[in-house]
């Protein structure tokens, strides 16, 4: 069996192709990608416009989306907005979970994105208890003040991420995921603290696993759980992957950093986001984040830096000679006031472009990828700092390297995802080929594609439906006025 897929026009090889017949076998992975075919043969489904493969979205917090539009009436700080996040997190249990996550992916999908990077740190239910533990609290104890007490016991199976509820919140958007057919890797994040040498605070202790040995073993558990439930048996069908993520230097030790270089996969951290951030870490390491980092030996090319906004010459100099990805996310930093990243001087330095949505100000695929131009013109007085084929690689293979997916680009042997755009809109007319990178918008975003199966079509969902209907139910599930 095959599915076939006739475009108009597509991004193939790093340049513009006329007539590109693509084919997928049954498992969603491409078998074929031809160029020059002037008609669609009658087997296959036409598609008009421009086709781009599938976004990368390399940076989701998925419940931070409820915040949209929420936290502007009195302007405030990135940390006031941080203390309205905590306030969402605290509502999560796993059915709102997954009803808040089915909605959001369902929205990535329909603004140009086919894979996500997950990076998850509400691990366990409300009172920091796992999820899959039956341990009662301690007779007389505080359930919150319980979490907090990092006194060393043993832990059994149900600790270590055994029983029917182990996971429950990870199984969640993994759920979701595959339900909204979006490819996801969940990074597992590890959050041990607070703020350098401090507690989790009450609002964090759902976040942290005790230890960094609590970490490792609970990630040990969760990946392996994952490799048999979800296997990966062609790339077209590799919807579901872990991988892990350090949260900040605030919220791990840095000698404990060194453990993540035991890891295989990707790696993603928070890093430089904010001024204050490094004021931190200078004052408790004499360092920088990027160079605690490297001293740990994480700095590699399985890194992935979110956001890395404030950095030292010596900080792109490490990031981009070790071939690390950095994962703008324009929008987000924008809202949030954090400042413009030196993406043009990480490039150059040898870093792997790639971006991401964060807290989902806007689920727009082309807006992100024109925010990362928009902020380089701003900051230098210069345009074209970023050509539209480099920003078309940031957006695609930029992502996939950054999540090391089998997506990215339309070629034999990749998924078969891809997203069409319309160039007869009031927003594209007369836009010269790769150009719609700079004039397209979510609403131009009329098919997207993942494993080979038509997920969105004209802004619904075609096994969700009307994904406002699916904000509608995320909101009365968290019992907040949508």
């Amino acid at each position: 069996m095959s599915t076939r897929y006739w475009c108009e026009s597509a991004w193939v090889d790093g340049a513009v192709a006329r007539g590109v017949l693509l084919s997928a076998d049954d498992a969603g992975t491409l078998t074929a990608v031809e160029t020059g075919i002037d008609t669609a043969p009658s087997d296959a489904e036409a598609v008009h416009g421009f086709v781009l493969p599938g976004g990368v979205n390399a940076h989701s917090h998925a419940f931070h989306r409820m915040l949209r539009g929420r936290t502007h009436g009195d302007g405030g700080t990135f940390w006031t907005w941080r203390e309205v996040m905590y306030s969402v997190a605290a509502k999560l249990d796993p059915q709102s979970y997954e009803t808040v996550a089915r909605a959001v992916f369902a929205e990535m999908l329909a603004g140009g994105y086919t894979s996500v990077g997950e990076f998850h740190y509400i691990h366990h239910d409300q009172d920091g208890t796992p999820y899959g533990t039956d341990r009662p609290h301690r007779d007389g104890a505080d359930p919150v003040a319980e979490a907090h007490d990092h006194t060393e016991r043993p832990r059994g199976d149900a600790d270590a991420g055994a029983g029917p509820r182990a996971h429950a919140m990870e199984r969640a958007l993994a759920r979701a995921a595959a339900s909204a057919g979006i490819r996801i890797r969940l990074l597992d994040t590890c959050y041990l603290t607070g703020a350098i040498d401090a507690e989790l605070s009450v609002e964090q202790a759902r976040f942290g696993d005790g230890t960094i040995d609590g970490y490792m073993d609970r990630h040990s558990a969760l990946a392996e759980s994952f490799a048999q439930e979800f296997p990966v048996n062609a790339p077209g069908e590799s919807f579901v992957h872990v991988g892990a993520a350090i949260h900040s230097i605030r919220a791990v030790p840095a000698a404990n950093l060194p453990r993540f270089t035991e890891l295989t996969g990707p790696v993603h951290v928070h890093l430089s986001e904010q001024p204050a951030e490094n004021e931190a870490c200078q004052a408790a390491y004499g360092a920088t984040p990027t160079e605690v980092l490297a001293r740990s030996g994480a700095v590699d090319d399985r890194l992935s830096a979110v956001h890395a906004t404030h950095l030292s010459d010596e900080d792109i100099a490490l990031l981009g000679g070790s071939r690390s990805t950095i994962v703008m996310c324009p929008c987000t930093e924008a809202d949030l006031a954090d400042g413009i990243g030196p993406a043009r001087e990480l490039a150059d330095a040898g870093a792997v472009i790639s971006l991401g949505s964060d807290q989902h100000v806007v689920l727009d695929a082309l807006r992100e990828t024109q925010g990362l131009e928009a902020g380089e013109r701003l900051r230098s007085g210069q345009r074209g700092r970023f050509s539209p084929a480099e920003l078309i690689t940031a957006l695609t293979e930029g992502g996939a390297h950054s999540l090391e997916l089998p997506v990215g680009s339309l070629e034999v042997g990749k998924a078969c995802d891809f997203v069409a755009l319309r160039t007869d809109s009031m927003r594209t007319m007369g836009s010269l080929d790769e150009q719609i990178i700079l004039t397209a918008t979510s609403a131009d975003v009329h098919l997207t594609v993942s494993g080979g199966r038509v997920r969105v079509r004209d802004g619904v969902h075609t096994d969700l439906g009307d994904i406002s209907g699916l904000y509608a139910q995320a909101f009365a599930a968290l019992e907040m006025e949508g």
